[in-house]
């Protein structure tokens, strides 16, 4: 329920309520006759109790933030009380309120006060100045807000009326002001949505391709180092054990044997335990080559993962910020229950971590160890003796090197290169599966992301727009009222430009009139209005003022919104008809392109670039004017708009970004170069959309 009008009285000077009451009764003889020139309905008459009943800013609390307050401050004396000035400190402190300053009468008494001149204040008058109440260069009529007023005249009491007007307007700007900074808010929230969203619509499946582009180069160059490297392992292994063959000899020869007791003396032992002996030194041999070679396998080949690997997990986070990305601004858009494209992506880069940091550590259970004991398990089948030895630090020296001199370079490094493929082919291919599983999470997420950017497209922003468009106009008419139509500058596909001598402290100006026939128009220039609206004031751009919406234009018979914008000596057309020199035109032309650069710089594009959207003032300097096609790439749905001969052929694929106001500048700068209107007859010829259409697709 909108808040009601009230007149809240105070009166703290008067000593009693006899008195209170009596002041009231002139108030409303003297000003409620006034007040209702302006009000239809009866208002609400509040009089504050004496100062020692309750304070006046109590009084003013109980209602200010209930009704529309006009507050009246009466006063008998000639000037403040320090009791005055002190509460009326207190309630500008608290409210901030604009209050009309009146006199009144001593009971029984006149309200009568002589004239003096303008520069002869009044004490009263020099007080409420002191106060901030009253300003020096105070004019009644201001439109930007209400101000307090002082009148200790009779005759002036009149003015009541007019304070009253700018008290409701103030908080009609002030509503409007906040209705408008909420729907722009909300509209610049969505259109960044869009960018989001259309950002995402490109990016994601790009990722995706990258990362499996970059894990087959990963999976085919790890692979080439297999089947290449067999040689050089081979000879990495007999370097190997050339390098560790007399330390493992010297270990083998010291060895302490485990769980087998050796006769001091020397003497031979069982069959069984030399076989226990020699199955011990075996163990040493294949431990300390196992890690030997080991190790620099891994070093051979780590550097070319760790560079494949960080720029898939860098690929794949990116996915996930991506994810994170698209749910969030929208609200919409929930994450599935399962949490399975997180899992998956997660799952992806454990197999980076660690299936593609190949196993080649050969533990008892791998085929490397398993073919290293075959090899060595023969010395024992070809030792032969015809009573057992004894077990001597050479003996022990005997048994290693045999061990060593029967193992074969060329197996090794075959089986080592053969585990190598096996693992990577393993990790290459739970890699494809859970990509293939990473793609099915996102594009269930994709699907719902382009119908939600449509939404916003089609329905959310626009609809948006057209309340920023009507909030704003309302705030722009009750500052500076309709503005004056003058005579007709020119027309276009869609208004009428006229010209208005000035509005809200700009002159000249013009004004352009729009009709909108029917939903769609209004969005489009409702979204026109919002980007002119918030693009910061550019010289090569022609600014606009504001806007009002007519709802009684052309008699009442429709509702047109009327754009006022900076006025400008002509445009480009005019100009070139009349004859321009080289210079002035090439410097037209620089002139185009930077408000261009500016436009494509705040991610718009303007999609109509033209000889009469170009305007020149007095000096011939250049500015971009009618932002009516205008749309950031996030909001564009692919329609074909322009004017024909200007328009880009990728225009009339729906599928097109900024570049095509480079090709509209391209056509426009043949007509700078040329000097004249005239384009070649090719182009003459296509006098509709459809006929340069017809001539686009056979030329593609």
């Amino acid at each position: 329920m909108a808040p009601s009008l009230i007149f809240l009285c105070l009166n703290p000077n008067l000593s009693h309520r006899r008195r209170g009451e009596e002041g009231a009764k002139k108030f409303h003889l003297h000003g409620m006759a006034a007040v209702r020139t302006f009000c239809s309905r009866e208002v609400d008459v509040v009089v504050a109790p004496c100062r020692g009943f309750q304070p006046a800013e109590d009084t003013l609390g109980e209602f200010v933030n209930q009704v529309l307050p006009v507050v009246t401050f009466a006063i008998s004396e000639a000037q403040l009380s320090p009791s005055d000035q002190s509460e009326l400190r207190t309630i500008k402190e608290k409210f901030s309120l604009p209050i009309f300053f009146f006199r009144v009468p001593e009971a029984g008494g006149e309200l009568i006060s002589p004239k003096k001149p303008d520069s002869d204040k009044s004490p009263l008058h020099c007080q409420l100045l002191d106060l901030q109440y009253l300003s020096s260069n105070h004019c009644s009529c201001g439109a930007s807000g209400a101000q307090s007023m002082l009148v200790e005249q009779l005759e002036k009491l009149r003015l009541l009326s007019t304070f009253s007007r700018q008290v409701l307007q103030k908080h009609l700007v002030e509503a409007a002001t906040s209705l408008n900074e909420l729907h722009c808010r909300c509209l610049n929230i969505f259109i960044n949505q869009a960018f989001d969203m259309q950002r995402d619509l490109q990016i994601t499946p790009k990722r995706l391709e990258y990362t499996r582009r970059k894990e087959n180069e990963l999976y085919e160059s790890l692979m080439g180092i297999a089947n290449r490297k067999q040689e050089e392992m081979k000879d990495m292994i007999v370097e190997t054990l050339g390098n560790m063959k007399e330390e493992l000899l010297e270990d083998a020869a010291s060895m302490e044997f485990k769980d087998i007791i050796i006769p001091e003396n020397g003497e031979p032992v069982s069959s069984k335990d030399i076989k226990c002996c020699i199955k011990q030194i075996q163990e040493l041999i294949i431990s300390r080559l196992n890690q030997a070679v080991a190790n620099k396998l891994i070093s051979s080949v780590d550097y070319l993962r760790e560079s494949f690997v960080g720029t898939l997990e860098r690929c794949l986070k990116s996915l996930e910020e991506s994810w994170e990305v698209s749910v969030h601004p929208a609200r919409s858009l929930e994450k599935p229950k399962d949490g399975s494209v997180h899992i998956t992506s997660n799952y992806l880069k454990q197999i980076l971590n660690a299936a593609y940091h190949v196993e080649v550590t050969f533990h008892s259970g791998s085929t490397v160890t398993r073919m290293l004991w075959e090899q060595i398990k023969q010395i024992i089948q070809r030792i032969t003796w015809v009573s057992p030895p004894a077990i001597t630090s050479d003996w022990k020296r005997k048994v290693a090197q045999d061990a060593i001199e029967s193992l074969s370079a060329s197996k090794l490094a075959k089986s080592i290169c053969s585990q190598f493929r096996t693992r990577l082919n393993s990790s290459h291919e739970a890699f494809a599966a859970s990509l293939r599983q990473l793609e099915d999470g996102h594009s269930g997420r994709l699907e719902r992301t382009e119908d939600l950017w449509l939404k916003v497209r089609k329905d959310h922003a626009p609809r948006l727009a057209r309340l920023s468009l009507e909030s704003r106009s309302l705030q722009d008419v009750l500052l500076h009222g309709k503005p004056k139509l003058g005579r007709e500058l020119g027309r276009g596909q869609y208004g009428v430009v006229y010209l208005c001598d000035s509005w809200g402290g700009h002159f000249p100006c013009a004004l352009k009139s729009v009709v909108p026939p029917d939903e769609k128009h209004w969005n489009d220039l409702a979204l026109e209005f919002h980007y002119m609206r918030s693009l910061q004031t550019h010289e090569r751009l022609v600014h606009l003022h504001g806007s009002v919406i007519d709802y009684g234009y052309g008699g009442g018979s429709s509702i047109a919104v009327l754009l006022i914008m900076e006025r400008l000596h002509r445009d480009l057309y005019t100009g070139l008809k009349a004859g321009l020199e080289l210079e002035t035109r090439l410097q037209i032309a620089l002139d185009v392109v930077e408000g261009i650069r500016y436009l494509h710089s705040q991610g718009l594009v303007h999609r109509d670039i033209k000889l009469k959207n170009v305007l020149l003032d007095k000096k011939n300097r250049a500015k971009i004017t009618d932002l009516g096609f205008c749309k950031p790439e996030a909001m564009m749905s692919g329609s074909i708009v322009g004017t024909p001969i200007h328009m880009a052929p990728e225009l009339f694929t729906g599928k097109y970004d900024n570049s095509v106001d480079v090709y509209a500048f391209g056509i426009l700068f043949w007509y700078i170069c040329s000097g004249h209107v005239k384009l070649p007859e090719a182009f003459e010829r296509c006098a509709s959309k459809d006929h340069l259409w017809n001539n686009v697709r056979r030329v593609l």
